[in-house]
Parts: C-alpha cells; structure tokens; sequence
C-alpha cells in the first residue's frame, strides 16, 4: 500500500541549512530548563512570531513582533497557520504548521484592517469553497532545528496520497485524498511504544465534519512512515457518522496518562479534555474539566512550568477584538483554576510588545538557548 504523499525538501531562504546531526550532542534535562519559547501566528502576516519568558508569566516577542519565518517562504499557499512546536527526546525542535492563506483577496482582507496584501490566488481560498468548504487547503509545512535559527523543511501534500480515506461520498463512493477538504492544526508528539514522532492534525473530506487523524514521522521530518488514520472524533450518531466536529487536538504526556486537549463544535466552539492510557486512545471525555469560559475558543496548547507541578491550558479566543489568549492552571488534570486573558486587570499573564497573536504553542529551552535568540534576533 502508498501511503507517501508529495513532498518537497527545502532550505529556509537567508537562513544556513542544518549541518550533520550531532548524534554526541548534550540533551538538556528539565532541571537544565530555564525558559519558555511560544510560537503563533498573525493574520496580519501569516507568518511565524516567536515570543520567550523566563518565568512563564511575562512573554517578549523576538524581532519586535516581526515574523521569524515569512509564511511566503515557505508554505504553496504563502501563508502559515496554526504553528506548534515541540522538543522532542532526541533534542531537536520541530515545527509544524498549516500550509494556508485565509485572506489571498483584498476584498475580503480589507474585511480585518489589511489594506495592502498580494493577490495570490483570484479565489479566496485554494478551491472552490462550495465543494471543500471554508478555508480549504491540501498539506502542512513541517520543520526541524537543532538552535531554533536554522531549519530543514518539508513540505506535504496529502491531496497526493494514494492510500484509502475509508470516506464515502452520498453516493457510496470512495473518496480520495485529493478530495481531503482541510489539513489543519498539526502537532506532533513523541510514541515511546513506537519510537517515532506522531503529528496528529484536522481533516475532513469535501464538506463533511472535521475529525482527528495521525501519521508516524521519520526524524528527521521528511517522510511519512504510515497512512494517515483516525485517532479522535465526536461520538457517532444512529448511522455511525460523528453528531458534531472536532478539530485543534493537543496531545501531552504526564505520568502514565495522555492527556488530549480539543475543540468540541457540539454546541459553540469550546475546549474539551479527555484522557487515556495509550496514545491512540482510545480517549475518555473529562466531564469535571471547565475552564470558566462562556465565550467562544479554540487551539488548546498544554504546557509545563518549569520546576513545578503545574501545567497551563492556554487557548486561542479568535472572536474578541483584538483576539487574545486565556489560560488555565492545574496541578492535577482534575480541578482546574483559570487565570484569564493577556494584560487583563489583576492577571498574572503578561505581554511586553506583542498583541493580535493566533494559536499558539509553548516549548522549554535553556537560559543560554534563550539568550542566544534575543541575540540572533537583535
């Protein structure tokens, strides 16, 4: 069976390519760990920003909220989306990021303020909406570093898959990968059982309801190991189809237990939280998770602090105006405490010189790591 799907290895332009891996290289330690990196994404730009903390409460973004990566660099639809980072065992950070451009016309940009953008496309997004519906788009761009300044990319395209989707149009149909309406939202995770990366990420197929798929990686980033499979959906109704979508999975590791963070449209847009002993599930829904919300949220990011037994559920509020992050606390995984949004009066979340930041993602680094950045970018 083909399961490989298109890809193209490329070098990140006014940036220095990977040099051999050093396999003898020094793999920090969680006491070694000093400081935070969270990556996201604007509209304003598409492109990637980074920010860094040291104490994982007041956040800096490099290069004076400038993108670090221009999404037209790197993405077939000149824009990035939904970036996530990850440390992984091995000490090398990987990036994974949806390959889309939402706002390719100026009519509809000028919509969120953007006066000046290129017409990539004479449609607002890739294909016809009517059949693959909002913000369709075909593949992800997926990145590896060993400093966080020079990078490899591949980028994949599951529209050229050849393995079977298991989806049947209304007529009973096979359906395609080229007939994948959306691959959004990637992050990838480590299987100790496995021994591979696993990026987990939202698809559906034309217009129908969006769901939680995986594949395996290689290392070094550049080639799929397995067919994408189903890893999470909504529970299925009397035909055996989802009642509702699920998308923005996030997936972290504590203890004996995986612990899936995802975006339930059974009612409104709302962060959810379901558990298992294996990280194919199956996944058990925690009803006691809350995080005291009302409105509207999406792109969960779980997190560590540093020398604490704490974690941090931070979310994407995309309907305020400007959008803004909440957070969550807990030291558990079974009561939960919020601490509210960026900036807001008597919280202790704070932003020094960024605003209007997209679905973000946070990853450990040492002091020296996080110094030689703020150098880099300066």
């Amino acid at each position: 069976m083909n399961y490989k799907a298109a890809w193209a290895i490329a070098v990140m332009t006014c940036m220095a390519s990977c040099s051999t891996p050093d396999h003898s290289k020094h793999i920090p330690t969680e006491d070694e760990m000093g400081a935070y990196v969270m990556v996201y994404h604007k509209d304003i730009d598409h492109g990637l920003h980074m920010a860094l903390s040291y104490d994982g409460y007041t956040w800096t973004s490099l290069n004076n909220d400038q993108p670090v990566i221009s999404g037209d660099t790197v993405a077939s639809q000149h824009g990035i989306r939904d970036p996530h980072i990850f440390r992984a065992p091995n000490g090398s950070f990987y990036l994974a990021m949806t390959d889309l451009h939402i706002f390719s016309q100026k009519d509809v940009a000028s919509r969120i303020g953007i006066k000046e953008i290129s017409e990539y496309r004479e449609s607002q997004f890739e294909r016809d909406d009517e059949q693959y519906g909002w913000g369709n788009n075909k593949g992800l761009v997926l990145m590896k570093s060993d400093d966080l300044v020079h990078w490899t990319r591949t980028n994949l395209d599951f529209t050229t898959l050849t393995c079977p989707t298991r989806f049947v149009d209304a007529e009973g149909n096979d359906l395609p990968w080229s007939e994948a309406g959306c691959v959004w939202a990637p992050e990838t995770v480590y299987d100790y059982e496995a021994g591979h990366l696993l990026v987990h990420f939202t698809t559906r197929m034309q217009r129908n309801l969006e769901r939680i798929y995986y594949v395996y990686m290689n290392d070094d980033f550049t080639e799929m190991l397995s067919e994408p499979k189903t890893l999470f959906q909504a529970p299925a109704d009397s035909t055996g189809r989802p009642r509702y979508t699920v998308i923005d999975s996030d997936i972290i590791h504590v203890g004996d237990k995986y612990h899936l963070f995802y975006v339930s449209h059974e009612h409104a847009a709302t962060v959810k939280h379901a558990s298992s002993d294996n990280i194919l599930g199956p996944y058990v829904q925690d009803d006691k998770y809350d995080d005291h919300d009302p409105e509207i949220h999406e792109a969960p990011n779980c997190w560590k602090r540093l020398g604490q037994q704490k974690w941090v559920i931070m979310y994407d509020n995309y309907h305020r105006h400007p959008a803004n992050f909440g957070f969550v606390e807990t030291s558990d995984f079974e009561s939960f405490t919020p601490l509210g949004y960026f900036d807001e009066d008597s919280v202790c979340m704070k932003r020094t010189n960024f605003s209007e930041q997209k679905h973000a993602a946070v990853a450990h680094l040492t002091v020296d790591e996080a110094k030689a950045l703020e150098a880099y970018w300066k």
